[in-house]
């Protein structure tokens, strides 16, 4: 009697352990976050790091990292979001995350998972109000210049485009360069420009402030006091001429420095770097890359939990180190990393600019239902202005027209 007990007792309990193990197994399953980033495999050992330390500290939660070309983002996302089956957590850019929150397809994050960032960030991702994704790491362009060839205009480094227009003639009276490249036809660059003059819709863009900023560049094209190829060429080419001194500003992120010391030796130790040129608000543009949570995912509070370890100071930090981006976890921004610099660390100064710059984003550019179009519509404005092929006026109103269009 007492062997039976002892047998039914061992198949009692080899039972509930098998259903524990399925049991634990299954919820092991359930709590699989499928994690998409755009081209970050060159920074697989930091990621795998990152992902094996948070599964120690969360080992009811696996996460599953697909890394994703960069130019298949936005297509493999649509797709994934209008399936019943999309990724926990995908790192896209604000512009198309906006898309995607105008289209119903992502879920409402809410602030309260938001406290670790920079405030200003955070109101720039906000979509009527509400906050549908978290910021991963942003870039905010410097003003690199030649001061060689600014002690030879003799002029001060100009830190607005009102103090550019000034200079732009003793500039190339005294060196035969151009202040800049302005690159105005390039994807949202003129429209960024409008926005530090608070011009940014449909009734604003027919306003004289929109018109003075239209003229301003009108009056700097006409003299030849930018380049003729100003409205064709992109950031690249304005690169290619800073490197040969055939224009004294060059505005970009830091990681150019580099570009430019190791095609350009001579140009680089002439090389210095300030503020971002600003227009009359004062306010600086930047760039930024962040996570969207599906509607249609599976894990919400397990890929927010995520994202959130993704970005805690410590991981920002070491990111930083590895990269030229600027944090956005607040505390990551108040880091020496962030806040000093040796003055020959050039480097250095240019990273501590780019993220002080991040104080004084407001009001930042927000997207649109149909950006692209958008930028498209300005852009083709702009070259019309330039080429004297019609009247400024008459070619904004147009404009302002084909953009509320749009926008119905």
């Amino acid at each position: 009697m007492n062997k039976l007990r002892l047998f039914i007792g061992i198949i009692i309990i080899a039972i509930c352990a098998g259903v524990c193990f399925q049991v634990f197994h299954k919820k092991g399953n359930n709590n699989e976050v499928i994690f998409w980033t755009l081209q970050m495999s060159d920074f697989s050992d930091y990621m795998n790091n990152v992902i094996n330390n948070f599964e120690k500290e969360n080992p009811n939660i696996k996460i599953t990292w697909i890394d994703v070309p960069f130019s298949e983002g936005e297509k493999r996302t649509l797709a994934s979001v209008l399936s019943n089956n999309p990724p926990d957590l995908i790192n896209l850019n604000p512009d198309f995350s906006a898309v995607l929150a105008q289209k119903g397809a992502l879920y409402e994050i809410g602030e309260k998972n938001a406290t670790q960032y920079n405030p200003e960030i955070i109101n720039s991702l906000k979509y009527n109000g509400k906050l549908y994704s978290l910021p991963w790491y942003a870039t905010s362009a410097i003003t690199i210049y030649n001061k060689k060839l600014i002690n030879k205009a003799g002029v001060n480094v100009p830190l607005t485009y009102d103090e550019a227009g000034q200079v732009a003639s003793q500039i190339k009276s005294k060196t035969g360069a151009y202040v800049f490249l302005p690159n105005i036809t390039e994807n949202d660059t003129m429209l960024k420009i409008l926005n530090k003059y608070g011009v940014n819709s449909p009734e604003t863009i027919t306003s004289n402030t929109s018109l003075e900023v239209f003229e301003y560049f009108k009056n700097l094209y006409d003299k030849n006091l930018i380049p003729k190829e100003s409205i064709t060429q992109t950031h690249r080419e304005a690169l290619e001429k800073y490197m040969s001194e055939n224009i004294v500003l060059f505005q970009a992120g830091a990681n150019f420095l580099n570009m430019i010391k190791e095609n350009a030796p001579s140009t680089y130790e002439n090389t210095d770097v300030a503020p971002q040129i600003k227009g009359r608000l004062g306010q600086n543009d930047f760039s930024l890359m962040n996570f969207v949570v599906p509607l249609k995912a599976k894990h919400k509070d397990e890929a927010i939990k995520f994202a959130t370890y993704l970005t805690n100071t410590q991981n920002q930090l070491e990111l930083a180190r590895l990269t030229n981006i600027i944090a956005v976890n607040q505390e990551a921004l108040n880091d020496d990393f962030y806040t000093k610099y040796d003055p020959s660390d050039l480097m250095a100064k240019a990273r501590v600019l780019s993220a002080k710059q991040l104080d004084k984003i407001e009001p930042a550019l927000k997207s649109s239902q149909n950006q692209k179009d958008i930028n498209n519509l300005i852009n083709s404005a702009v070259q019309k202005i330039l080429l004297n092929q019609g009247d400024t006026k008459q070619i904004l109103e147009k404009l302002s027209k084909d953009w509320s269009n749009l926008l119905k």
